[in-house]
């Protein structure tokens, strides 16, 4: 059934019953809590797991329920930034090196959840010569540094394909990775929002942990739960649609356009998602209530229709709140004395958010971390979100 414009469904990605994990109640003890059970936290919570650690997880909703489960489903390798433009910030060396890790724990992210992931590649399409300009520096670029991708020309237009992405299923890899934890006696806590955060101490409305140390994994409002970061971190609406099947396209695998601000796929059966165009009303979605508006969703539909050629029903539509930096690259670091923190991706957490978790939670254990030294030296992006 077609849903109206002012109507708001939740993400297609929720399309399967799940159980509801217990509420935080009383005094639990553990040597480290994990704030935040998406897709960044439950990789922490599963690389603290494989280290020994005794592990209590907390979310202030359901697993998933976030950023984690509410965006487009891409799995994309690389930083927030084009590569051309994160070499230019970092260095070629280091973007390079930092682009080799995603690829690394996407692979191990098909291998970990085959369920929810399908490697499909992507396109980033060219809107007009500028992007065309940019898409061939980034190619150069990404040549030059020995990494995969190629000229695209299809039935959409011009780009670039970058064959090691995947597109997925994002809520649904939340979900197997916190039954895993939890049949690792993880004890994992949905509905218990952090209300206090110290080192050896995370309070809720209805209990508290005591723990050694602690690791908050929030992507979109990290801010609200550390509020020390509200100068590097902000918070922003991306709203998304989904479509009754449509067969009068075929979109073989995940799509960008406009420099990343609109993007699109094709799922299995196929239904198609598409998001975007969040610049294009500044004044409304630097916000962070997970709400889809009215003139965001009709424009979504004007180029789900015009641009897409879709003219199957729009069946869920739903928001999302993700955290960016200005420089583009995420929080990774001891934000508090025994506080560990990551978050704010910047668009690409599906990816970058699961290595951040599993750094964050080596950082937090003492453990050292590639990827930790990768951020930790000073960039100068020169884009902004």
């Amino acid at each position: 059934m077609a849903v109206d414009v002012n109507e708001a469904t939740g993400p297609v990605w929720d399309d399967r019953p799940w159980a509801p994990l217990p509420a935080l109640r009383g005094r639990v003890d553990a040597e480290v809590c994990v704030v935040g059970l998406g897709g960044s936290g439950l990789s922490a919570v599963a690389e603290l797991l494989d280290r020994g650690v005794d592990v209590v997880g907390l979310d202030a909703g359901p697993v998933g329920a976030a950023a984690a489960g509410r965006n487009g489903g891409f799995f994309l390798a690389g930083a927030a930034d084009f590569f051309h433009r994160a070499a230019a910030a970092l260095g070629t060396e280091r973007a390079a090196a930092l682009y080799r890790l995603t690829f690394a724990e996407l692979d191990r992210m098909l291998v970990e959840t085959p369920q929810a992931l399908r490697r499909t590649g992507s396109v980033r399409l060219a809107i007009g010569q500028d992007e065309v300009d940019d898409c061939r520096a980034q190619l150069a670029a990404m040549r030059a540094a020995g990494l995969p991708a190629s000229v695209y020309a299809g039935p959409e237009g011009y780009g670039l394909l970058f064959p090691r992405d995947a597109a997925g299923q994002p809520l649904l890899r939340c979900r197997v990775l916190a039954g895993r934890c939890r049949m690792r006696r993880a004890r994992l806590f949905e509905r218990s929002p952090a209300t206090t955060v110290a080192g050896t101490r995370v309070t809720t409305p209805a209990g508290e942990v005591h723990c050694q140390r602690v690791v908050v994994a929030v992507d979109g409002r990290l801010e609200r739960v550390l509020p020390e970061l509200a100068g590097r971190v902000r918070t922003v609406r991306a709203q998304m649609l989904a479509t009754a099947p449509a067969p009068e396209v075929d979109i073989p695998r995940p799509v960008y356009a406009r420099f990343g601000y609109d993007y699109w796929q094709q799922l299995p059966d196929r239904r198609v998602v598409l998001g975007g165009l969040r610049d294009r009303f500044p004044a409304t979605e630097g916000s962070d209530r997970a709400v889809p508006t009215a003139a965001l969703q009709r424009q979504l539909e004007v180029l789900l229709r015009d641009g897409l050629g879709v003219r199957a029903a729009v069946t869920h539509r739903w928001a999302g709140v993700i955290g960016f930096t200005e420089d583009r690259l995420p929080v990774l670091g001891e934000v508090r004395p025994g506080v560990w923190a990551t978050g704010a991706y910047s668009g690409t957490g599906n990816v970058m958010g699961s290595l951040c978790g599993r750094a964050a939670a080596q950082l937090a254990v003492g453990a050292p971390s590639l990827l930790a030294d990768l951020l930790a030296a000073p960039a100068t992006a020169t884009t902004t979100a």
